[in-house]
């Protein structure tokens, strides 16, 4: 069967479809190149340029490379700017998932894995967070993904589709330099970026009640990400299409369970990078930034044999590497 990923020219994306690809799953990419590049993809993989909330298009590329099941990867995802421009976020992540769901249940699509993500937890007062933790996101990126999930598994009931939300919680890493994050927006990044610059990296508050005062977040290495992806399908392409009503779905975390503090990422990158200076600087709180968010991820491996195989070390150096094929001045 043929997999349709939209977004797979993005940073997860390109991941996802190389997992898939290289395990011999066909696939076909749709992006509208907003912030993908095509060259993160293999040459053998069709690559349709276009955006989810053209219907048309969706069409088209369904029927044409013969579709079976969608890999849902496209979205907006910077918080901060879903704040600024929630009206934006609401359309692409929202009614263009709508869109793209008319279609899937229109061309008879039997299998649907979306990308979520643990913002739609919000600021969880627990250890470690679980798939039924109460889901109060803060901000209209998580609510987006909240919607997101909602719509997908009401769609699988009332058209026999069976459904996959994967809720990833912090994305770090590369499995191959070009493949690496080209954005500035999470943690390691905007670390690498200050380094660069000659210039101390920000830590945003140091007095939450967590051992060493800085937020404790939950890292999980791209590549592991994009083999979850490559399960969660082969899971639902094992599974006869179920009639109408049926309600097959799955909701699962994707992380380790293990938390990292952003001071320790802090001196990993450091130790990583051979930049000790200047030492990083602690700067004002940032505003709904809660001081822990670990999932618990003991769900995922008992329904699809997964488990994580990189380390935060790992990350960080494979990262570090990505940076200085673009920045070679940071050499």
């Amino acid at each position: 069967m043929t997999w349709l990923i939209t977004g797979g020219a993005g940073y997860i994306g390109a991941h996802v479809v190389r997992a898939m690809a290289e395990a011999g799953e066909p696939v076909v990419v749709l992006d509208d190149l907003s912030s993908g590049v095509p060259d993160r993809l293999p040459p053998e993989v069709p690559l349709v340029r276009g955006s989810i909330l053209d219907r048309a298009l969706l069409d088209r590329t369904l029927a044409g490379h013969g579709v079976r099941g969608v890999v849902h990867l496209a979205a907006k995802k910077q918080v901060g700017e879903s704040v600024e421009q929630p009206l934006l976020y609401y359309r692409e992540n929202v009614h263009g998932l709508t869109v793209l769901l008319e279609a899937v249940a229109a061309a008879g699509v039997r299998r649907f894995v979306f990308s979520s993500s643990a913002a739609v937890y919000g600021t969880p007062d627990v250890d470690l967070v679980q798939e039924d933790t109460p889901c109060v996101p803060i901000n209209p990126y998580g609510e987006t993904k909240l919607t997101g999930e909602w719509l997908v598994r009401a769609a699988g009931r009332a058209h026999g589709i069976g459904t996959a939300c994967l809720r990833y919680f912090n994305v770090a890493g590369a499995a191959r330099p070009e493949l690496a994050d080209t954005g500035v927006s999470n943690i390691i990044p905007m670390f690498f970026d200050a380094l660069t610059r000659g210039e101390a990296p920000r830590i945003f508050g140091d007095d939450y009640p967590t051992p060493d005062g800085t937020c404790v977040r939950d890292y999980i290495h791209v590549q592991d990400l994009a083999d979850a992806h490559l399960a969660a399908a082969r899971r639902l392409a094992a599974t006869a299409p179920a009639e109408p009503g049926a309600g097959r779905d799955l909701t699962v975390n994707i992380g380790t369970g293990q938390g990292v503090s952003v001071r320790e990422m802090a001196e990993l990158v450091a130790h990583v990078t051979g930049r000790h200076e200047p030492a990083a600087r602690v700067a004002p709180r940032r505003a709904g930034d809660p001081a822990r968010v670990v999932a618990a991820a003991e769900l995922i491996g008992k329904e699809l044999g997964w488990a994580p195989r990189f380390g935060v070390p790992e990350m960080v150096a494979s990262a570090w590497q990505g940076w200085c094929l673009r920045h070679p001045e940071a050499r």
